[in-house]
């Protein structure tokens, strides 16, 4: 990789962002409040073009040869983009990006990007079969592109959370020497930390859809590139906060008898937000957990998947329990009803009884009416 790449990356990343603070409103590439917003005032949310434009400039004039050699990957990045940007700018139906996601993962698949292997479980090795490794490829790419989306709730959220885990790939493509994952990792951490500058509470520009879908995918690529490395469930954990905050949320709309798709604000942000309302707190907060188990990930990549699945499992289970924002209303709602008894009581008291004038006898009331 060449020296000036990244330097170039950042720096393009900086004069687009502030190109398109400024000018953001005259594409209609804004973000207005509405009732599941968590901002208060209107809000550029155009950044995804300057995290994928200053890392294909920058690729396009320094480091060609990469993208010639990785052309099926880099076509299928900026199909996820511009459908992001379209929903930026006109809000088009999930089954649109779905689709656009598939034709995506097409080209990913002629790239190499596919998934094989599902891991060793009892010294067995669970291989799919070919004719279920586009469909599950596909399953997977959208999945987690989706989930990296639906966290982009807060100012700074979705950018520290892709931080930490494409500095872990990082790290992964280091270990075993893989220039695919180095180079694009490495690209898109520069990227995503020229937009941080601009998007820590209180933000002044969001990454909108095309940001949130395009780091989505790209991590999606990294993930599945690794398991030539590592074991699949060391990736559960290195990117466990999107997938952890997609499973609870759709788990207690099926609870609900609600759309798994139906969108609502009981997030894992929305929770930890509600109980100490602190942008700032929520999200370091959860970088903290992301990083706890990226580094748990990390650790793990070459264990046993059998144990290392039974471990996710029952983080999995401790969160679902966890971020419950039903269990604010129910902790309420036993205050409430406790005081309703202690009032109840109180009234039922012989003084209470005395003090009212209901219980007086009648004479005594006629008298203190004259």
């Amino acid at each position: 990789m060449q020296i000036i790449l990244l330097p170039s990356i950042f720096i393009i990343a900086i004069v687009l962002h502030f190109i398109l603070i400024r000018y953001a409103h005259l594409l209609g590439l804004v973000d207005t409040p509405n009732e599941r917003s968590m901002h208060k005032k209107v809000v550029p949310r155009a950044a995804g073009i300057a995290i994928f434009f200053s890392v294909a400039f920058a690729h396009f004039f320094f480091n060609w040869e990469y993208v010639l050699s990785h052309a099926y990957i880099h076509i299928a990045i900026l199909f996820v983009f511009l459908v992001g940007l379209v929903d930026d700018r006109n809000d088009i139906s999930p089954r649109f990006k779905f689709v656009v996601i598939f034709f995506a993962t097409i080209f990913l698949y002629q790239g190499g990007i596919h998934i094989e292997n599902l891991g060793t479980y009892f010294n067995y090795h669970i291989t799919l079969p070919w004719y279920f490794i586009f469909p599950f490829t596909f399953f997977a790419i959208a999945g987690f592109t989706n989930a990296l989306n639906l966290i982009d709730g807060l100012d700074g959220l979705a950018g520290t959370v892709s931080l930490v885990m494409l500095i872990t790939f990082f790290a992964i493509g280091i270990t075993y020497n893989d220039t695919l994952i180095i180079t694009l990792s490495t690209s898109f951490i520069i990227a995503v930390i020229a937009f941080l500058l601009f998007n820590w509470h209180p933000a002044k520009i969001f990454m909108g859809d095309s940001g949130s879908l395009t780091l989505g995918f790209v991590i999606s690529i990294l993930s599945i590139q690794s398991i030539q490395y590592i074991t699949p469930t060391a990736v559960l954990f290195i990117i466990a906060i999107p997938l952890l905050d997609t499973f609870i949320v759709m788990t207690r709309r099926i609870q609900r008898g609600k759309s798994p798709f139906k969108a609502d604000k009981n997030h894992m942000h929305h929770f930890l937000f509600n109980m100490k309302g602190d942008v700032r707190f929520t999200v370091i907060l959860l970088i903290a957990i992301q990083l706890i188990f990226s580094i748990i990930g990390f650790q793990l990549r070459e264990e046993d998947d059998f144990l290392s699945l039974v471990l996710f499992g029952l983080l999995f289970f401790a969160f679902l329990n966890l971020f419950d924002q039903r269990l604010r209303r129910r902790k309420k709602g036993r205050h409430k009803l406790e005081h309703m008894r202690i009032l109840s009581k109180e009234r039922n008291s012989p003084l209470e009884q005395i003090s009212d004038e209901s219980t007086l006898p009648s004479s005594l009331t006629q008298v203190e009416t004259k």
